[in-house]
């Protein structure tokens, strides 16, 4: 090879590094002004960025955060909970409601009611969570409770004899105990003083009735004792035709039952319903479960109990649980969503194991907390307490027991729909 071919290939080879030298810094300067322009962009454009389930769980050395010391946390969490909303928790001592069993008896006549144990009241703490809206109370909701006393059931005996029976007791008449013990006491009043005790089957004399006491004489006992513990019927007696005669002529026409319907009707006291009117009214093909038809009867028992419009609790069942077949009614026997809250409403619902059970503590409920005001006897010598009375009709119970404001008229439409199948 030539001297002067050998230096020509060496120049190219020089020249061709010195190209690839400038094309690498060229390269360089760009990579560093991508790097710069995203940054920047970061910084005053990008928009924000949530986690995904993917981005979550990858491992945490991996996520790189950027001037974290520019960022005041209290600041943020300021502005966005700002709305004025607020939650509070409230430990509250309530009363425990029993439950009442009802059984029947064969000895005594249909239409009949005799408790035979008292029920007897226990007390829980309940946890309350409440929200707050400017100030302003929006929600309240039961979160916990825990039962710091156990209430005790009422039992109560039904008649399922052939004969009927709508006597009412009057002064003079002599009268049982039908629980299994009765305090006598000297004021018709629970706290009162108890004088003495007596038991099953002992034998009264009526000197007064007032409200749910009655003023008694038995043996050298004298004082007050609870009505719904009494009836007029001997336990040892054969024969009842005295009382059992009376069904069908003091039962009242449908004419006239009728007549006592309206929007604004006092529902503190009894529809007026024979036992087997409620068993007609409430015999319907939309109860396809047969639930009202085959309870038409605890209905009638309420009446008597605690007076109450036995209409207007079972036109409550029906709107609550669409004639039986929602799910919280077929699953857990409660007609009326007792105890359930819009946020977990099956929940939250109370179970019970039959239905007479939701019927009979819905109508006590009605009694002592919507219809009538604070310190009225009600039954089983107890006093209502008013907590959400706004008057004895439809439109006072709405204004506490439902957050739907057409609650009242969609009820009514029920309660017509009864009246008229008389």
């Amino acid at each position: 090879m030539m001297i002067g071919d050998y230096m020509k290939k060496k120049e190219k080879k020089e020249k061709k590094v010195k190209i690839t030298i400038k094309n690498l810094i060229y390269f360089l300067v760009f990579i560093v002004f991508m790097l710069y322009s995203i940054l920047f962009y970061n910084l005053y454009f990008s928009k924000e960025v949530y986690a995904t389930e993917e981005t979550a769980s990858q491992n945490t050395e991996e996520i790189k955060i950027s001037h974290a010391e520019d960022v005041n946390l209290e600041e943020i969490i300021s502005q966005n909970t700002n709305d004025g909303q607020r939650e509070e928790y409230e430990v509250r001592e309530e009363v425990l409601e029993y439950i009442t069993k009802y059984r029947t008896n064969t000895s005594i006549p249909k239409g009949v009611v005799q408790v035979v144990q008292e029920g007897r009241q226990g007390t829980q703490e309940v946890t309350v969570k409440k929200t707050y809206k400017d100030e302003t109370l929006v929600n309240e909701e039961q979160v916990s409770q825990k039962i710091t006393k156990a209430s005790i059931n009422k039992i109560v005996e039904i008649g399922g004899g052939t004969g009927t029976s709508n006597y009412k007791v009057k002064v003079g008449d002599t009268l049982y105990v039908t629980s299994d013990r009765l305090s006598v006491m000297v004021e018709p009043d629970e706290n009162s003083q108890k004088v003495a005790t007596l038991s099953q089957n002992d034998e009264l004399e009526l000197k007064e009735i007032k409200d749910s006491w009655y003023k008694i004489e038995s043996g050298t006992a004298r004082g007050y004792v609870k009505a719904e513990c009494t009836t007029y019927i001997n336990p040892n007696a054969q024969n009842e035709e005295e009382y059992t005669n009376e069904g069908s002529s003091n039962e009242k026409s449908a004419s006239t039952l009728k007549s006592t319907l309206s929007f604004n009707m006092a529902l503190n006291k009894p529809s007026g319903l024979s036992l087997d009117q409620f068993k007609k009214v409430l015999t319907d093909s939309k109860d396809k479960n047969n639930i009202f038809a085959n309870n038409a009867e605890y209905f009638y028992y309420i009446e008597k109990q605690y007076n109450i419009n036995g209409i207007f609790v079972a036109a409550v069942g029906i709107h609550e649980s669409g004639w039986g077949t929602s799910k919280i009614s077929l699953e857990k026997k409660n007609l009326f969503g007792y105890g359930a809250y819009d946020s977990n409403p099956y929940n939250s619902a109370y179970h019970f194991s039959d239905y007479s059970e939701s019927i009979d503590l819905l109508a006590r409920v009605f009694v002592k907390y919507y219809l009538n005001p604070k310190g009225t006897s009600i039954y089983g010598g107890e006093v209502a307490t008013g907590s959400y009375y706004n008057g004895a009709t439809l439109t006072g119970v709405n204004t506490r027991y439902a957050t739907d404001k057409n609650w009242a008229n969609r009820v009514y439409q029920h309660m017509q729909y009864l009246y008229n199948k008389l």
